[in-house]
């Protein structure tokens, strides 16, 4: 079998909540003025109220409004494909499946949430939405979304990306999404970091800043966040849903689930439905999300309270963190490129019940490449660190003598990141090495806020 297929009418009904089954729920989010925890009316300004609810909710099941899933089903389900040339290269025991969210419209598991998020914004009479981007997939989706649901789009694009993708902020156009490189000039927060650094090539942490301070000026105007949040988690879980039934369908189980991880959200969505079976049923499924080794927040942060953004607009979160001022790489992988990660992905490490590992950025285009010449397949930069920890895992299964099911999300295509390849073919790419003051110079910082027993 190649290629394992759901029916329309088998798109799943419910999005998971995992914070239901946590042994563990995180710390509450807390207030960055009182230092007090935050309640729902904290986060009225710049959030919907049905979006609020989800956040702090610990029901198991929430319930995909009929609205969103017939939306999805222009894309859902998603195929899942074994990869067999792939397995022959390797001449591995380990049988290797892959999700595809590459045929969502954005090209990427974005829509997934963006959609969702337009839909509840919408119920309450926004007419604005403001966000972020790194790399432009979140950007594009949000774009894509906001368009179905006749909402304007203002997106921050991390300039190092919105120089390095025009065709991205091209597409976003393309759906009336209104694109500016970050830091800008149209706000405080990027007027400041400008001043202190004009050439800085910008972060997630600055592009969240901007477009919190004009979503908070605007009654009419809500922002959106692409990923770390509780509720955008929850609605990636769809992918995760509907593996579990093609992987049912294809007569197998994974012994171990793999995604990249920026902020949670692609980890969160095909992981956390099968941790759903570790928790409650006994599994032993090992689930291990993969970070860049140029912004290694889960490898080599902090576990402690930190913002979510560089000029501190948002509360303070439990999570691993390198310091909402540290500056990543300018890497290709821009949408992993942020200091923090989400609170469930990062109590979930705390407690033992994910892996994380860091991988070098010639690795992962290495992965990359070898993955497209097999499966046919050109995947997006930040998706190679997925295949990169792929064929590590059927590597060990290989000198074992071991055969492993090995399931990873293949989150986007890297249709609109060709530049990236080739200066990974021309030699201009290196690994970035982070010496101990760079990671540790954004956790000084730190030291007037709450700190995290061990």
């Amino acid at each position: 079998m190649n290629k394992i297929l759901l029916e329309e009418n088998e798109i799943p009904r419910h999005w998971y909540n995992i914070q239901a089954d946590m042994p563990n729920r995180p710390l509450p989010p807390l207030h960055p003025g009182t230092k007090q925890p935050i309640g729902p009316e904290d986060l009225a300004p710049i959030f919907p109220m049905g979006l609020i609810k989800q956040e702090v909710s610990t029901e198991q099941f929430i319930e995909i409004p009929d609205e969103v899933r017939d939306i999805y089903k222009l894309w859902r389900p998603t195929p899942m494909y074994r990869a067999h040339r792939l397995e022959k290269l390797l001449d591995t025991p380990a049988k290797i499946y892959y999700k595809y969210e590459g045929v969502s419209p954005s090209g990427s598991h974005k829509t997934n949430t963006a959609v969702a998020q337009a839909y509840y914004n919408k119920q309450e009479g926004v007419k604005k939405i403001t966000t972020e981007t790194g790399a432009g997939q979140w950007g594009t989706a949000l774009s894509i979304a906001c368009n179905m649901f006749d909402i304007e789009c203002e997106v921050y694009m991390v300039r190092i990306s919105f120089d390095q993708k025009p065709y991205r902020k091209a597409i976003m156009n393309s759906f009336n999404g209104k694109v500016y490189a970050s830091p800008s000039d149209r706000t405080k927060a990027g007027r400041d970091i400008l001043a202190q650094d004009p050439n800085t090539s910008g972060s997630l942490g600055i592009a969240i800043s901007e477009a919190i301070e004009m979503a908070v000026q605007d009654e009419h105007t809500k922002y959106a966040l692409g990923s770390v949040l509780n509720h955008v988690l929850m609605h990636q879980t769809i992918i995760g849903e509907e593996s579990l039934l093609q992987m049912e369908k294809a007569g197998d189980f994974p012994d171990i689930v793999i995604a990249p991880l920026g902020g949670g959200s692609n980890f969160a969505g095909i992981s956390f439905p099968f941790l759903r079976h570790n928790l409650k049923d006994g599994k032993k499924v090992r689930c291990i999300a993969v970070e860049p080794a140029s912004c290694p927040k889960l490898t080599k942060g902090e576990f402690r309270y930190d913002f979510g953004d560089t000029a501190g607009y948002t509360p303070l979160l439990p999570m691993y963190t390198l310091g909402h001022n540290f500056r990543p790489a300018a890497i290709h992988a821009g949408g992993l490129r942020y200091h923090g990660a989400s609170v469930l992905c990062s109590q979930l490490l705390r407690d033992g019940l994910i892996e994380a590992n860091a991988i070098q950025q010639l690795e992962c285009f290495e992965a990359g490449i070898t993955f497209a010449r097999t499966e046919g397949i050109m995947p997006a930069p930040e998706a190679t660190h997925g295949i990169a920890q792929a064929i590590r895992e059927a590597n060990i299964a290989k000198e074992e003598g071991k055969s492993k099911t090995i399931l990873f999300n293949l989150c986007g295509h890297g249709h609109l990141d060709m530049q990236a390849y080739q200066d990974y073919f021309d030699g201009k790419l290196k690994d970035h090495y982070l010496t101990e003051e760079d990671l540790k110079s954004g956790i000084k910082e730190l030291s007037d806020y709450p700190a995290i027993p061990n």
